[in-house]
């Protein structure tokens, strides 16, 4: 394949689902998204025998992108609150490297969704709701590392992933949750002051939000199309 148009693979780590997609060098989806769900228990083994199975199905590729729900610094995993605790140190980029023998960035989920909607102008925020709830951080359309705004305590003694993810859902219902995610956004902007804001995630599509030319709902797919940004400042 020529290295001057490379096509990547992104992968998208997710507390209930793994999804993997191929990529061209613009960030075109040249495959169809695949997903399985995420195995249990979610262990690393677990995991990369979930994406041993998905690659099979898809045509060679030449660098690989992945989205992984927690703090990852230079392709560890620091945290991972919705996966299993064997996550936390565990060396994902080498990991895949060596096994599938193709160049592996990593980053946190949120900012891989992020890079596949963002317009790259003032500060903008991403919010994944999901099985937790992600987050990332973008000036100019440079991310901040290791926002994990999901952890940070918020209303009554909980966290915003408590509320928003999807126990929240379960336990607020419909209605009391869109005025949950509602309080949010006005705490984030007043934190952040934000010049737009992204919210994605499976949960997304509960949001019944009154239209705000400032707040745009996300695909899912963006977490997936994201991952070539991870390669912008190489010239694999």
């Amino acid at each position: 394949m020529s290295r001057e148009k490379p096509i990547t693979l992104a992968i998208d780590i997710g507390g209930s689902g793994v999804k993997i997609m191929l990529l061209d060098w613009n960030s075109k989806p040249i495959s169809e998204r695949l997903r399985v769900p995420t195995p249990q228990p979610p262990t690393p083994d677990n995991v990369i025998e979930a994406l041993d199975s998905l690659r099979k199905q898809v045509k060679g590729f030449d660098r690989i992108s992945i989205g992984f729900p927690g703090v990852v610094k230079r392709g560890v995993t620091y945290t991972a609150a919705n996966l299993d605790p064997s996550w936390i140190g565990f060396p994902l980029a080498s990991s895949i490297r060596k096994r599938w023998r193709r160049p592996v960035r990593v980053a946190n989920d949120a900012a891989v969704q992020g890079f596949g909607a963002i317009r790259g102008h003032g500060v903008e925020l991403v919010l994944t709701l999901g099985t937790g709830m992600g987050s990332a951080l973008y000036t100019d359309g440079n991310l901040c590392p290791g926002l994990e705004l999901g952890h940070h305590p918020w209303l009554k003694g909980l966290t915003y992933e408590d509320h928003l993810g999807r126990r929240g859902y379960k336990r607020h219902g419909k209605k009391k949750w869109n005025k949950y995610l509602t309080k949010a956004i006005e705490q984030t902007e007043h934190t952040f002051n934000w010049d737009h804001l992204y919210i994605g995630g499976g949960n997304a599509k509960h949001i019944t939000l009154e239209p705000n030319p400032k707040v745009s709902i996300i695909s899912n797919q963006e977490g997936l199309i994201g991952g070539v940004a991870l390669w912008q400042d190489s010239d694999l």
